[in-house]
């Protein structure tokens, strides 16, 4: 389950009760689901007070936009740590497909809270999934040049074509977890897919 303190240095500067809070909402999840979770319940696994949720977060959808917020921060950083990018570019392709893979799959309930109810808070959560957005075609521009890319001859993908293979891998990622298959199904087409595009430019 991710955590609110496996965002070490983010967490350090928050509140906290803020960080317990987060952590009662992501068990409250994989508990519960988002939409059954209650702010209630949110502080009952936090062992804390609905005063001190109200002194932290307006809302559970607030909390929850937060939660996601750091979740997506550190998945670009658990998939940052496993690329060497001193390999050949393939195999950093494979240990980036292969880390996204990991990370999601020991959180699919807030997966799955991404990918169904954050769109369904409306206007509040788009500012999220933008953010996210740029951060992830950030995160692939930059390991696409590094020093293995760079030695087959690749230069660095462009934003729109970096966009267009995160959006691809979010969908599927969306109908392998909506549908309850094994989100490993997602690492040869992926891989393939990225390849494809990263290559042959």
């Amino acid at each position: 389950m991710s955590t609110a303190l496996d965002n070490g240095a983010r967490a350090a500067a928050d509140h906290p009760f803020r960080d317990r809070l987060l952590d009662g909402l992501a068990s409250s999840i994989n508990e519960r689901g988002y939409r059954d979770t209650t702010v209630a319940d949110i502080v009952r696994d936090a062992r804390t007070s609905k005063r001190t949720f109200y002194e932290q977060f307006a809302s559970k959808e607030e909390c929850l936009i937060e939660l996601l917020r750091r979740n997506n921060d550190n998945l670009i950083a658990s998939i940052v740590a496993a690329v060497d990018p001193e390999t050949d570019w393939r195999a950093q392709v494979r240990q980036a497909v292969t880390a996204y893979v990991d990370y999601i799959s020991a959180r699919q309930a807030i997966t799955l809270t991404w990918i169904r109810e954050a769109p369904a808070l409306g206007a509040v959560a788009h500012p999220l999934h933008r953010t996210a957005m740029e951060h992830l075609t950030d995160m692939l521009v930059e390991l696409t040049a590094n020093p293995g890319f760079r030695r087959a001859g690749l230069a660095p993908v462009s934003r729109p074509l970096a966009l267009i293979i995160l959006g691809g891998l979010r969908e599927l990622t969306a109908l392998l977890v909506e549908d309850g298959h094994d989100l490993r199904g997602i690492i040869e087409p992926a891989i393939t897919a990225s390849e494809a595009v990263l290559g042959g430019r």
